[in-house]
């Protein structure tokens, strides 16, 4: 697929539509408080959602809210864990919740900037949560985001590189619908796990494959 900035609006608009029709239904978007889009985002990291999601619904479980993690033993936290693999995940949240608690009087902060403040979340997860939990203008950019805009765009450059990481994080910013960032990368997300997989892509569901 190939396309422009100049479709951009059409873009993000057949994206939103499908998005409404093709949402998956998973357990943190029923409840999309920032705590539980916090733990979904910090799980998904090198993990796949068919692993997560029996660890999310048994932490969701154990530890309801940030104040009940923030005071919870470590090895508690690590011994529900187990399994997930990428240890330091758990302890950075644990430890996150705990400067939470402490210094954001318990309260979750909403700007990106602030949530890169916090241990184990990089500009990809604060730009999610920021976006979903906040309605914040943040574009966000994980390996399924990057294979649908090199892809759509035709970036020749190697994905990882510096050079097409500036090239897709513009893209993504400038792709975002104002006031839907959360819904429309979201939609992204979905779109790359459905539809625009890393093999065997199923093109002739794409809805901006039309778009040129």
């Amino acid at each position: 697929m190939q396309s422009n900035l100049n479709n951009a609006p059409k873009i993000a608009n057949q994206l939103l539509d499908w998005y409404n029709q093709n949402a998956r239904d998973l357990p943190w978007r029923s409840h999309p408080q920032p705590y539980n889009v916090l733990v979904s985002e910090i799980m998904l990291q090198q993990t796949r959602m068919e692993t997560v999601l029996p660890y999310y619904q048994r932490w969701m479980t154990a530890f309801p809210t940030l104040k009940v993690l923030a005071e919870s033993e470590l090895q508690e936290v690590l011994k529900l864990w187990e399994g997930l693999g990428f240890y330091g995940r758990a302890r950075n949240l644990h430890k996150a919740a705990k400067i939470v608690l402490s210094d954001f009087n318990g309260q979750i902060p909403k700007t990106r900037e602030e949530l890169e403040s916090l241990p184990g979340i990089g500009r990809y997860t604060a730009a999610a949560i920021a976006s979903i939990s906040f309605g914040a203008d943040e574009a966000a950019l994980d390996g399924n985001i990057r294979r649908i805009l090199s892809r759509l765009f035709n970036i020749e450059e190697p994905i990882r590189s510096a050079q097409a990481e500036e090239i897709l994080w513009g893209l993504a910013e400038s792709l975002l619908p104002d006031g839907k960032a959360g819904d429309f990368n979201q939609a992204l997300m979905d779109l790359g796990s459905l539809v625009c997989t890393s093999r065997n892509p199923v093109c002739d569901l794409c809805p901006v494959i039309s778009v040129h």
